[in-house]
């Protein structure tokens, strides 16, 4: 695709076809696989893509983490508001991702790997154990020289705000960095709603406005990837992360901590290339309220506040995976439309509870639309 309309969200990280199915004892057998488990896949488990495709009713999902939050942003933001990067393969799988993105309304700007497949999860369902087989493959293979070609640079400039998954600090750091640098060469206020905590902005016309949010993603990233981490900590404008992932960035920092707040207000203090404007570090911790901190001026404490889950019935709730994921999209969205803080985590644990009523990290159709809470 050559097309240059501006896309005010751009999101960058590993893109995976989930290929999901109902499957029993004897299928998790087949491949070795434990009934509530995560792992990569090795080569006695490549037959299962194909084995799930052909002979199981498999739900077709466009996933990767921050693929998945690409798609909850776009399910809120009007019509090609997001654009999604990252490799995939020249195979059949690829084309059957991009089928999928292109329900999603998600535009892509895939690099396409001609010598790697596309990456796959696979996902037996059995009650409500998830067993989840990853075979990264061309995931794992992005470029810089891809996000540096004029077309695709020239989205880079036009988007507002970057959203970088963690994950994709395993891959290509320099491309992380390129829209980190970019995004505060400026150093200029902006519009950063959390600036404030009530009460909506106004989206500024300059097109040199950028805004860099990064997602620790899981625990091994801070813990084994500590370094890329923190290459990219200057530049936060927003870190989205779990109570897990904080613990793991405390303890690969020696904070001797583990109380949330302290962590979050640790983030937050961090030095800062872009001086002009907070940083906002926004932690989840499942059904207990969301911590957020935001940077005082002139090396004041940092302000903290916490938001309360929206309670769920069990007997709604269908799937848990992937609900990280779409609070970021729906977090990230309100960032994009300049909304409150407030409104903002609202907007991610909205779109968060839609989630886990569906199966796997999808979202539901007809399209649901986002109302604030009354005051």
């Amino acid at each position: 695709m050559t097309s240059t309309k501006s896309y005010p969200l751009l999101c960058l990280e590993n893109p995976l076809l989930d290929i999901q199915a109902q499957g029993d004892a004897k299928l998790l057998e087949k491949y070795g696989l434990k009934a509530n488990d995560a792992i990569l896949a090795e080569e006695k488990h490549l037959g299962l893509y194909e084995d799930l495709l052909n002979n199981y009713e498999a739900k077709l999902i466009a996933g990767g983490a921050a693929q998945n939050t690409a798609r909850g942003a776009q399910y809120i933001l009007p019509a090609s508001s997001v654009l999604y990067i990252g490799c995939i393969g020249r195979d059949k799988y690829g084309s059957i991702l991009q089928e999928a993105v292109d329900k999603a309304d998600l535009r892509v700007e895939y690099r396409v790997d001609e010598s790697q497949p596309t990456g796959r999860c696979g996902v037996i369902i059995t009650g409500h154990d998830r067993s989840m087989c990853t075979d990264l493959a061309a995931a794992n293979h992005y470029k810089l020289e891809h996000l540096q070609q004029p077309h695709i640079w020239e989205l880079v400039k036009q988007a507002q705000v970057y959203y970088v998954g963690g994950y994709h600090l395993t891959v290509c750091v320099p491309a992380a960095m390129a829209l980190a640098e970019e995004a505060a060469k400026e150093n200029k206020v902006g519009c950063v709603p959390q600036i404030r905590w009530m009460g909506d902005t106004v989206l500024t016309d300059d097109s040199d406005l950028k805004i860099f949010i990064l997602s620790l993603s899981a625990p091994f990233i801070p813990q084994f990837f500590k370094d890329q981490v923190d290459q990219t900590a200057p530049y936060w404008d927003y870190l989205l992360g779990n109570e897990t992932e904080a613990i793991a960035y405390a303890d690969s920092h020696d904070l001797k901590t583990k109380d949330i707040p302290t962590i979050a207000k640790h983030l937050a203090s961090l030095p800062k290339k872009n001086t002009a404007r907070p940083r906002t570090v926004i932690i989840t911790q499942g059904t207990d309220p969301t911590v957020v901190a935001v940077s005082g001026s002139a090396g004041a404490e940092p302000e903290l506040k916490t938001f309360p889950v929206h309670e769920i019935g069990k007997e709604e709730i269908n799937d848990t995976n992937g609900a990280g994921d779409a609070f970021a999209g729906g977090f990230v969205a309100g960032v994009v439309e300049g909304k409150s803080l407030e409104t903002s985590v609202d907007m991610g644990q909205w779109l968060a509870g839609l989630s886990i009523r569906e199966l796997g990290p999808s979202y539901p159709f007809p399209k649901k639309s986002y109302t604030p809470p009354s005051k």
